[in-house]
């Protein structure tokens, strides 16, 4: 984008009101605090789908404890690239949320951030050994040096009692744990930083607002169409800049610009379904998060998990999760949104993409059919003992999957997320679901980088950077004292226990 560190009166439009366009928001009135910035969300409250504590695990992925994070490459060898990726964007994240809380604009009497230990489990000689080894690659870095690894029973009885009680005790398992793993409330964080942007000039949020067309006006600026849904009035806006993070809405929104870098992409939507604990007595008894291997065949989504939650201040229990299919694209969209978004550019990557991933198909179609009690054979497989009856299902979140254009397959399932900008730098849309909330500051400075380059390397710009990433730009894989000295900052500001 041309220019806009100028102190004239530009023009941002962030399209959904949950955590990324929170964490851009934030970014840019660091960067141009003379800016006009105008936060737009279709329901009546922000941090509302995706980033609603209830919608999602909660786990600050940081790698500890995902074992599809390091999957073994066609040589054999395990590969820690994305991992290392991952514990790196999430330290990135805890210090720009660190930041916020020093200088007081995220307030809260509950924590949204709480210590909570991060476990991979497996069973079986080939899970074990692959665990065995995957524990030894990544405690070679400062990232994971203090991950512990065990095979002993009687130790893992005391890490995990719930998922040792009742099981064979001559079963091979394996366990690694890291302590300073987190559980997170991204709705709080969301609205914390939202409610911070509301006290400072030229920022407004506009609630139970939704987007019907983003479209290029003659002076190259965006013209943005509006319904008021309490009114149900129509209005249009001008915007010098375009971010659109409104989840699995993205996509048809992004289709809207006509921009050529949007074309070839689809979306393909999961449901998301958990398992909840409503015993207290058993909900005691397990204080981890606690992740397996995916059944052979299953896509990475679905590694299973028996998650310890702490959901302002109220501690729970959750094992999922168990994927569903809708054509909605979000939690509260319209069983419309997948048949609507399927246009001329992106059928063709759409359906070879199906066609490609039959198994993916096959494994959603046995989701669905699922009964109670094919769930609860899932759980058992983690917590041998757990009783029915003291177990309900809840509706989690929607997630869209990246489907995009291919020049040898015709169409790929990507998962993760994804930045695509307009060539001028003036429009940013983010695709894709996990670990998006997790590395959300990463992937807002990756918009930044991509839209603002040239302001981005003067030294105005880098220090104030720094002032909210005091590690940007600098490698916490490659210096490892300074991973140490930045995670123990972060563990104080954020007062999570580092034991």
């Amino acid at each position: 984008m041309s220019n806009p560190s100028s102190e004239k009166e530009i023009h941002f439009t962030l399209i959904g009101a949950g955590i990324m366009s929170a964490t851009l928001g934030v970014i840019l009135k660091e960067l141009m605090p003379f800016a006009k910035l105008t936060i737009y969300e279709r329901l009546d409250k922000v941090g509302a789908e995706s980033s609603n504590a209830w919608n999602n695990a909660g786990t600050g992925h940081s790698s500890f404890c995902e074992l599809n994070y390091t999957p073994r490459k066609a040589d054999g060898n395990i590969d820690l690239t994305k991992a290392l990726k991952i514990a790196t964007a999430f330290e990135e994240s805890k210090q720009f949320w660190s930041t916020l809380v020093q200088r007081g604009a995220i307030k809260s009497d509950i924590p949204f951030i709480n210590d909570i230990d991060h476990m991979s489990f497996v069973w079986g000689d080939k899970n074990v050994e692959f665990l065995k080894e995957r524990h030894e690659l990544m405690t070679q870095y400062a990232l994971f040096e203090e991950m512990l690894y065990s095979e002993d029973h009687e130790q893992l009885q005391k890490w995990i009692p719930l998922i040792m009680k009742g099981r064979d005790a001559t079963q091979k398992v394996a366990a690694t744990k890291m302590a300073i793993g987190t559980d997170v409330n991204f709705g709080a964080i969301t609205r914390g930083m939202i409610k911070y942007l509301e006290t400072q000039d030229g920022v407004k949020l506009y609630c139970s607002n939704e987007i019907q067309d983003i479209s290029r006006a003659e002076d190259d600026r965006w013209k943005i169409e509006v319904t008021n849904l309490e009114t149900n009035k129509d209005y249009e806006v001008m915007s010098d800049f375009v971010f659109i993070g409104a989840g699995g809405a993205t996509i048809p929104l992004l289709e809207k610009t006509d921009i050529p870098e949007g074309e070839g992409y689809g979306g393909f939507p999961v449901s998301g379904q958990f398992l909840q604990c409503l015993d207290p007595e058993v909900i005691k008894k397990h204080e981890a998060k606690v992740y397996g291997m995916a059944e052979v065949g299953a896509p990475p989504m679905s590694v299973p998990h028996l998650d310890t939650r702490i959901i302002d201040g109220k501690r729970t229990l959750l094992f999922g999760p168990f994927a569903g299919f809708s054509t909605k694209f979000l939690k509260n969209g319209s069983y419309f949104d997948l048949p609507l978004s399927i246009e001329s550019h992106n059928i063709w990557p759409l359906l070879a993409a199906g066609f490609k991933n039959y198994k993916l198909t096959k494994y959603l179609v046995t989701q669905v059919i699922q009964s109670e009690e094919d769930r609860m054979e899932a759980l058992r497989k983690y917590f041998p003992t757990a009783d029915s009856k003291n177990w309900e299902l809840q509706t989690a979140g929607q997630r869209v999957q990246i489907i995009k254009k291919d020049e040898d397959d015709g169409g790929r399932l990507q998962f993760g997320t994804e930045v695509v900008t307009s060539a001028d730098g003036s429009l940013a849309a983010l695709l894709g679901a996990s670990p998006g909330a997790s590395t959300s500051v990463s992937i807002m400075m990756d918009v930044i980088e991509k839209c603002f380059p040239a302001q981005l390397a003067t030294e105005k710009w880098q220090e104030k950077v720094k002032q909210l990433i005091p590690t940007y730009g600098e490698s916490l894989v490659e210096n490892s004292e300074l991973c140490k000295a930045t995670r123990a900052r972060t563990t104080r500001i954020l007062k999570l226990e580092e034991s």
